[in-house]
């Protein structure tokens, strides 16, 4: 099983979750992960090229998923710096997953069928966003 999570940038909330087969390629997932609303697309290698299902979904949306670098001549510095400025924003989506996995024990799931792993996961991912909010909903409260 995999999971393919939506995370919005700043808040580092999950808005859309999939749940595929393991042999599901990243990229055939992309149009269920965005919503339409979004600036910005951010990526990994995995979702290069995909630049007109990103324009498809969400018109106003700029792609700024990982290009490629390495060339058989070389290493493109220019590319290369540019990917390493995109994972900074990208890690803000990979925080989920630690959440996920340290704090509500996602790490390895026995596989009891595609429906029920996926409830399992939706759930872990509404935890996730409550232990995300917190703060805020501390906040409020006190």
């Amino acid at each position: 099983m995999k999971a393919h999570v939506g995370v919005d940038s700043q808040t580092k909330m999950i808005h859309t979750v999939v749940a595929t087969a393991a042999n599901v390629a990243d990229a055939t997932v992309l149009p269920e992960l965005l919503h339409g609303e979004e600036m910005r697309g951010w990526g990994d290698q995995a979702y290069r090229g995909q630049t007109e299902v990103i324009q498809q979904v969400a018109r106003q949306a700029k792609d700024c998923t990982h290009r490629r670098y390495r060339y058989k001549n070389g290493i493109d510095e220019e590319e290369r710096k540019k990917n390493r400025i995109k994972s900074k924003v990208r890690s803000r989506v990979e925080h989920v997953f630690g959440i996920m996995k340290l704090k509500f024990g996602f790490v390895k799931v026995r596989y009891r069928g595609l429906a029920k792993n996926a409830n399992r996961l939706f759930a872990t991912c509404a935890l996730v966003n409550l232990f995300l909010a917190r703060p805020k909903l501390l906040r409020t409260t006190a």
